[in-house]
């Protein structure tokens, strides 16, 4: 049963304003009942998204169908300001140059992650476009098939070589996307405004996506051959193809603070990561990638790039500017999305 409120009768002369004290309480009912009612179509649509993407994933066919996932609609004029945003109020953002953001997930996960983020860009005006990695997503291709970053990056290196010549976008990863990005401003420094890394493989020159995750996982070589959790896609006696957690241990080191929809959304969405690409070194050059201006988003409640692990990528190669998100997961997407969407707002407004 719910909660019961009991108020006792009073005399005729507390009646009115026993009347507007319950007219605002039904007010603040109603426009909280909208709410939790708009929150749960949400859910409902992308957890439906998910289960067709789920199905779809399970063929690995070479079928073509769309990879990305994102606004098209005609950009609006009056857009809130980040703080005002998350205080309910509206101000003005036509300072905002670049308003395309392409967001680019990390292991295991797909366009679909990002429902939240889309919603909350689009309601203030700007243009995000959530794309699916290869073997991600709805993506059919096997994941055991992708062996390098440059296969795994193709929908990312193709949505930026078909980018008009005078268009820019600002670029948001997740987690192993960052391995994406930093290949991508390595390809096309000139159509990147920003490259926001979130709770991401910020990766140095020589450095392997896997390398970021060394002190929680322990060495390259020790996981490829003691980790229950690899994926021998071309038989036992051949090199592991992929990777993919245990759903309970998925729960404690991903989602440790996320809502339980979205941990239920997840669970059906989520997918084999490639193993060849996060093993991969980078080369990363001064002239190119070296003239980017990348930001870093830390999580610090999160349980897969610990704070400290996070606070020794910004170190050993530091980011124009760093932002922090307390009691968030690794996957602030779910967790704290208004805090999320807040700090890209702000650093979309950075001159």
């Amino acid at each position: 049963m719910g909660n019961l409120i009991c108020m006792a009768k009073k005399d005729g002369g507390s009646k009115g304003n026993n009347g507007s004290r319950s007219s605002r309480r039904m007010g603040v009912n109603r426009s909280q009942r909208k709410l939790l009612a708009e929150e749960e179509l949400l859910h409902r649509q992308a957890l439906s998204m998910a289960l067709h993407q789920h199905q779809l994933s399970q063929r690995f066919d070479n079928g073509s169908m769309s990879r990305r996932i994102g606004s098209t609609s005609s950009r609006r004029k009056n857009l809130p300001d980040a703080d005002a945003l998350a205080n309910g109020g509206k101000q003005n953002l036509e300072n905002i140059k670049i308003k395309k953001f392409v967001l680019i997930h990390g292991e295991g996960f797909g366009a679909w992650c990002w429902y939240k983020t889309i919603a909350q860009l689009e309601e203030v005006g700007l243009v995000p476009v959530a794309l699916d990695l290869t073997g991600s997503g709805i993506d059919t291709t096997d994941t055991n098939c992708i062996k390098t970053l440059a296969e795994y990056s193709k929908p990312l290196i193709s949505y930026l070589e078909n980018l008009p010549e005078d268009e820019k976008v600002i670029l948001v990863a997740h987690s192993t996307g960052g391995a994406c990005v930093s290949h991508a401003l390595e390809l096309f420094p000139g159509k990147i405004s920003k490259a926001i890394f979130v709770c991401a493989t910020m990766v140095s020159d020589g450095q392997r996506p896997f390398d970021v995750f060394a002190a929680e996982l322990g060495s390259a070589d020790r996981f490829m051959q003691e980790s229950p959790f690899l994926i021998h896609g071309n038989g036992k006696d051949n090199p592991a193809t992929g990777f993919m957690f245990e759903k309970q241990l998925m729960k404690g080191l991903y989602f440790n603070q996320s809502p339980t929809k979205d941990i239920a959304l997840a669970m059906v969405s989520m997918r084999p990561s490639p193993l060849g690409p996060i093993m991969e070194k980078l080369s990363l050059t001064p002239d190119k990638y070296g003239t980017s201006r990348r930001f870093y988003i830390q999580t610090l409640d999160d349980r897969v790039l610990s704070p400290d692990v996070q606070e020794k990528l910004v170190g050993e190669n530091p980011p124009e500017g760093v932002f922090k998100i307390k009691g968030s997961d690794h996957c602030p997407f779910f967790s704290k999305p208004q805090s999320l969407h807040k700090i890209l707002v702000e650093i979309a407004q950075i001159e």
